[in-house]
């Protein structure tokens, strides 16, 4: 699945509710069929996203299905309101959803975005924070944006799914948080990093507090399509350096968005330590690769041997004896082509690296002995041969 960085798990539901954008529900069919989906097909993405394949044609219509089953069957989670828990993969948040039907922003996020992927529809998801009746909220929040009909619309699916009142929740589906164009969004959704408001001229985040979402053409123009693709080809580390500095030129205003900065850079720490242990872990499975064919290359040169010295009885053919010892060669290299591939940074490790290679080396000096050996043996007659063993 894609995912904007990293999310908080802190996420507001909307109070309010909104009113819905038509009197008449213009996607009745699509979602009759949506909500129609067996329960034996909800217990994974992979399956619903399956179902909604097989069952819509369109991207629309697709999302569209997506989007009210997941409002229409996810419960907001209000006692886990304030779980923070960072080390949650986005799997888990997926599963615990579907298990428990229940989730925080993250949890129908990640719900939404893994869905649409496994569908077809490119998707992300989206951390910030919100506003309501003109006031910024202290929770962040999680929403996402997907790519049909050849533009960028922003969803929210928590929101779509009701509202909260006198500590209870309310299922009422609110399609204005469905499909809704990036100019709307912002009114009451800014992301922290502002590449996804996806628009030419971002507002900051002063001017969010100010409700002031108008488009400012006096601040230079921002090409969110290209800094998209450049960012979608970036590592996970390098994408985390560019959010942090968009987020700071876009100025660091309140406690949210400062923690999302110390979060981010504590996540390129982790990054740079997980991807100092992968390699260290892929150093050492090439290192014990090289040794298990090493040994392997002598268990078969010791068996040759002792083959040699009973005086090759019971008797072979020539090309049992040639495939013998062309075996060990072929470990021999596996090994060194292996080592060739490791350098460690501990002292102690490449010492030990550099001796396994000269014990190879010396190995495969008596190994091409008893080779030349056996191709001299090869050219001899059958008398002749019996003599060879006493050289």
């Amino acid at each position: 699945m894609k995912e904007i960085n990293f999310l908080l798990i802190l996420c507001l539901l909307t109070y309010a509710v909104n009113a819905q954008k038509n009197a008449v529900n213009q996607y009745n069919t699509i979602d009759k069929k949506a909500l129609a989906i067996p329960d034996s097909l909800t217990k994974n993405t992979t399956d619903i996203a399956n179902y909604i394949s097989t069952n819509f044609n369109s991207k629309s219509d697709k999302i569209r299905a997506i989007f009210i089953w997941i409002a229409s069957n996810i419960s907001y989670d209000l006692e886990n309101i304030f779980t923070i828990d960072f080390n949650e993969t986005l799997e888990k948040k997926i599963s615990k959803a579907l298990i428990t039907r229940k989730g925080i922003c993250g949890n129908y996020a990640a719900l939404f975005t893994d869905i649409c992927v496994k569908a077809g529809i490119e998707s992300y998801v989206i951390s910030g924070y919100t506003k309501q009746y003109g006031y910024v909220s202290n929770l962040s929040h999680a929403w996402n944006a997907a790519y049909v009909d050849s533009t960028w619309f922003l969803f929210d699916p928590t929101w779509g799914a009701g509202y909260v009142k006198n500590d209870k929740f309310y299922r009422k589906i609110d399609d204005s948080w469905f499909k809704v164009k990036p100019n709307q969004f912002i009114k009451d959704h800014i992301p922290f990093d502002y590449l996804w408001q996806f628009l030419y001229y971002p507002i900051n985040n002063q001017e969010f507090y100010k409700n002031n979402s108008l488009e400012n053409k006096k601040i230079q123009f921002f090409n969110f399509i290209d800094s998209i693709a450049v960012y979608q080809k970036l590592d996970s580390s390098s994408k985390l350096i560019e959010t942090i500095k968009r987020i700071e030129k876009n100025s660091v205003r309140n406690s949210l968005i400062i923690e999302r900065v110390i979060y981010l850079k504590r996540s390129i720490e982790n990054n740079r330590i997980t991807a100092l242990n992968n390699e260290l872990k892929l150093l050492n499975e090439l290192y014990n690769s090289a040794i298990n064919n090493y040994n392997i290359a002598t268990r078969k040169y010791n068996l040759y041997i002792d083959f040699r010295n009973n005086f090759f009885i019971p008797q072979k053919p020539d090309s049992t004896l040639k495939n013998m010892l062309d075996s060990v060669e072929i470990y021999i290299n596996k090994a060194k082509e292996l080592l060739g591939k490791v350098k460690f940074e501990d002292k102690d490790n490449q010492e030990d690296k550099e001796n396994l290679e000269k014990s190879i080396s010396t190995f495969f000096i008596e190994y091409k002995k008893q080779s030349e050996w056996l191709n001299k043996y090869f050219t001899k007659s059958k008398f002749a041969r019996k003599f060879m063993f006493y050289e």
